[in-house]
């Protein structure tokens, strides 16, 4: 399974930057964390391992595959027989910046849990999408 959405963010890259990778501040403006715990010292980079809580959903520790300092990073998990890849990608625009955020699935039992559960992902992902938006928009939180 993959599945991506875009947003357009009319925020700098810096500001969309820091709210995106301040992993630990998600629940306080998206509905689809219910807990992020980094589990490690210093900022989200390579090799950074984090635990994630989602309604309806099993903890998934993540682990930092791939960083690209202000511009991506993409992380994987992996359990009951599903390897999870997400990317997140933001990319300089005139006015602020597009973000583009993925979700890959695959592995044995991929093609049950997009069944089971592919809409809720779809639907997480595109909450998340627009909850930074929201986030990075708003001028009473820098």
């Amino acid at each position: 399974m993959r599945f991506e959405t875009g947003v357009d963010i009319d925020a700098t890259a810096e500001r969309v930057w820091r709210v995106m990778t301040d992993v630990a501040g998600w629940p306080e403006f998206t509905p689809t964390m219910t807990a992020v715990e980094h589990l490690g010292d210093g900022p989200l980079s390579l090799g950074s391992r984090v635990r994630i809580k989602q309604p309806g959903l099993p903890p998934m520790v993540w682990q930092v595959t791939e960083f690209t300092d202000g511009a991506s990073f993409a992380w994987r998990a992996a359990g009951a027989g599903v390897t999870t890849l997400a990317t997140h990608v933001l990319t300089p625009r005139e006015g602020g910046v597009s973000v583009l955020l993925g979700i890959d699935q695959s592995g044995p039992l991929a093609p049950l849990m997009s069944l089971l559960i592919g809409g809720r992902t779809r639907r997480y992902v595109r909450t998340e999408a627009e909850s930074l938006k929201r986030r990075c928009e708003s001028r009473g939180d820098s």
